[in-house]
Parts: C-alpha cells; structure tokens; sequence
C-alpha cells in the first residue's frame, strides 16, 4: 500500500499501474461506488486491505441504471471530499471515469441478467440492473481486479453481479461485506441524506420490522401474515408505498414461503421522497 491516493480518469494510464502492481504479485480489490461516501463505503475500503495488497475504488455516478423519473440529477456528488476520505481510509487508486469514458459515442452493448433480476427492485425499477450489469462488468474488465466488494444492503444487486460474473466467466471473485449501520439500526446510505429530521427519526422502524420479521421466521413461522403484518406496521409508521416486503432464498432469491434454508427478508419502501431497501438474513434455527 502506498502513502498517497493515485486519482485515474484515464483508463490506459490506470491499467498500466494495475499491471505493475500485478508483476509485483499484488492481489488487488476493488470497491466500485458511485461517490457520496459514507462510513458504508469505508469500511469496505477497509476490507479490502485487509485481504489485499491493494484497494482501488471506482467513483461513477452511472445513468444507465437510473429511470427517467428516478434521481440521477439530484444524487449527491462531493468527489473532493470523497477523495479526501479515501485518502484517509488508506486507498491506493481512485479511478473516476467520465459519462463519455463509459459510454463513448456509438456505445450500444447491455447486458440483461437473469433470474436474479426479476421482481423485488427489478420489478419497480425497469432496466435498472441491465445497467448494474452493464457498468459493473466494465469496471470489472477496466480494473482486473482478483476481488471486487459490494455490501449486503443492495442484496439484490450482490446477488445480480455474482450471476453475471458466473455466467460471463469473468475471473474476479465477489465478496460480499456485511451492511454497516447506525446506532438505532438505520441501513448506511448516500441517500440517507434527503431524509427530513420527523422522517430520520423513523426509518430505523424498517429495520426494525425486518428483524423481528426474521426472528419469528427463523422459529418456523409461515411467511405470508408476517410480512402483510410488517406492511401494515410500516404503513402505520409513515412509510408509503411500500413497494415490497418479502421473503427470499439467499441464494437464488426465488420467493420461498418458509424458512428451510438460508434466506433473506428484503424491502423498499418510501418514506417521504426517499426511497429505503434493506435486508435481514434468516437463517433456521435448526441450522443456527
């Protein structure tokens, strides 16, 4: 690791370094984000040091993955500080592509994922992983790094790329990092930040829901009354729409109606203007 934080916008010079780390034997990991960092992302900059020689974080805010009423224009964006945190979090390279980087003029390859992609976010949000899918890969294919992290709280997006990676042999193992959280439970995120204060105070009630969720079905419980329970808790609570609450394989995220195997509750609901996922691992008792 070195003392100072290397900054790319070009990929050839990028490349260049990533191949001299490798002729060194370095295992490099990289932590593809879209900037706004918070504690979330550093931690996983934290992780990846911690089982590699080097930590290369992406910064790009990627329109594809955005519909055309969603908050592309309004994601927050603050690459100084966000460099500066890097820095401090002891990351070696920050590569941040431009718009024109990624998709040059002409560009006209998607990647369409499978199974993994239907429903849940895939549902509410058409064309949102074709364009996880699509970046992703680049960042994978730009970088070559021998890991690439994503935290759990985007459990379908994680599970997502694993497919494409499988299905593409593309030689990067992806990890995932559990997600890091506030004091009362509230799920890290850049997004966090449109909260109002009334609406702050109640977000770490989805959490909250979820977990207990998790508990009774972890005891054998059926899925259905709990989680048409949980959206009336949520509702009740001020969250509107709640656009899912469900109960999912962890692996193959197929709907599953008790828990037998290891599974994940999942959800995304509104609270106000802002739009909140989170996940709960269920594991059953019988396996605990």
């Amino acid at each position: 690791m070195s003392d100072t934080l290397l900054r790319f916008d070009r990929l050839e010079p990028l490349r260049a370094q990533v191949a001299a780390w490798r002729r060194a034997g370095e295992r490099i990991v990289l932590v593809p984000t879209m900037g706004a960092l918070h504690a979330g992302h550093l931690a996983l900059v934290a992780h990846a040091r911690a089982i590699g020689q080097r930590a290369v974080v992406s910064i790009f805010v990627n329109p594809t993955q955005f519909g055309p009423t969603e908050d592309f224009s309004r994601y927050p964006r603050d690459t100084d500080t966000d460099l500066a945190l890097l820095a401090q979090a002891g990351a070696d390279a920050a590569w941040l592509p431009s718009v024109e980087t990624m998709y040059p003029a002409g560009f006209s390859t998607r990647i369409e994922p499978g199974p993994a992609a239907e429903g849940l976010c895939g549902a509410f949000r058409p064309g949102h992983f074709s364009g996880v899918a699509t970046v992703v890969t680049k960042l994978l294919i730009q970088v070559g790094p021998d890991v690439a992290l994503f935290g759990e709280k985007d459990f379908q997006q994680l599970q997502v790329i694993r497919s494409v990676v499988r299905d593409l042999d593309v030689p990067v193992a992806i990890e995932g990092v559990p997600t890091l959280r506030e004091t009362d439970g509230l799920a890290l995120s850049s997004r966090n930040r449109y909260l109002a204060p009334p609406e702050r105070a109640t977000a770490p009630r989805l959490h909250a829901v979820l977990s207990h969720i998790a508990e009774r079905l972890a005891e054998g419980a059926e899925a259905a009354p709990l989680l048409a329970g949980g959206i009336s808790e949520l509702e009740a609570a001020g969250f509107g729409p709640v656009q899912y609450l469900e109960l999912r394989d962890a692996d193959t995220l197929s709907p599953v109606t008790r828990v037998e195997r290891p599974a994940r509750v999942i959800a995304a609901a509104y609270l106000g203007s802002t739009r909140l996922i989170d996940n709960v691992a269920v594991v059953p008792a019988a396996q605990a």
